[in-house]
């Protein structure tokens, strides 16, 4: 058992955890056990196990306040930056304990990267300086930003789109290339896990196909979770999906078994809208 204080004897990151080749285009899984999370004295996730499978897509559906976003945050630790919060439990990047003493959670972030809500590229920066952010905070050589930039938006189907207007505000783009914008910024640090918190909410249908489309080719090289209130966005574009309820895991199976033969009565009421 390991905890956002770190009881855990691991002592920090090391080389054959981080490393990534340019070669290597699988993602990683986690595995997340008797986890507990806390807001003050409010005890926000009970006990929850789910695995997300390396290179797959898994969504996680419910009613609001179920849980769906706390879980997301403990994975990569962002839960613990909100004054009074906790976690408890065990989260494993493979053989990484997350929770671990010694591990530097600026590491952790950049193994686990996050999307969120509304696309928040940096005000103040331009296209390629937004991409470039988080490079720049690994100590990326100078010699390798431009071309890791470029294939950053590359890889999430800006490039066309932007390649005249690098040194163009981020935020004068419209909001759904703001937000592949952010999932550049994120792919460009090179993670092994993509976590997305509703990165389609503030977006147009347009917009939103164009991240869906983005999400199924993104699994290929990274594992991605993806909270989201539409369940038809989790039935297209997640390989599997789990229901949460009040802080519970009540079921997390294949997406078409969760939607067309799920195993819990509540399950089954929440899908078929019956409430939520």
């Amino acid at each position: 058992m390991s905890t956002a204080g770190g009881r855990s004897e691991q002592t920090g990151i090391s080389p054959d955890v981080t490393a990534r080749s340019a070669h290597d285009v699988a993602g990683r899984g986690v595995r997340v056990q008797d986890l507990n999370a806390y807001y003050g004295s409010f005890h926000s996730i009970k006990g929850i196990d789910i695995d997300f499978p390396p290179n797959r897509v898994t969504a996680l559906i419910g009613p609001s306040g179920s849980g769906k976003s706390t879980v997301i945050r403990c994975i990569n630790r962002m839960h613990e930056e909100i004054p009074g919060a906790r976690a408890e439990g065990s989260v494993m990047l493979d053989e990484l304990d997350v929770y671990g003493r010694g591990v530097d959670i600026t590491s952790v972030r950049r193994l686990i990267g996050m999307v969120f809500q509304k696309p928040n590229p940096f005000p103040t920066m331009s296209v390629f300086d937004n991409v470039a952010a988080g490079l720049r905070l690994t100590g990326a050589r100078r010699d390798d930003l431009r071309e890791r930039v470029h294939s950053a938006l590359r890889a999430v189907g800006l490039w066309d789109e932007v390649k005249d207007r690098l040194n163009g505000p981020g935020v004068g783009l419209s909001g759904g290339q703001q937000q592949r914008l952010c999932i550049a910024r994120t792919v460009a640090v090179e993670p092994e896990v993509i976590l997305m918190d509703e990165p389609c909410s503030a977006l147009d249908p347009v917009a939103t196909l164009k991240i869906e489309e983005l999400i199924d080719e993104l699994k290929e090289r990274y594992t991605i979770a993806i909270v989201t209130h539409n369940m038809q966005q989790a039935a297209r574009v997640a390989d599997t999906t789990a229901f949460m309820l009040d802080g519970e895991l009540i079921e997390h199976a294949p997406t078409n078994d969760v939607f067309t033969n799920p195993r819990d009565e509540r399950t089954e009421r929440y899908v078929t809208g019956k409430f939520g």
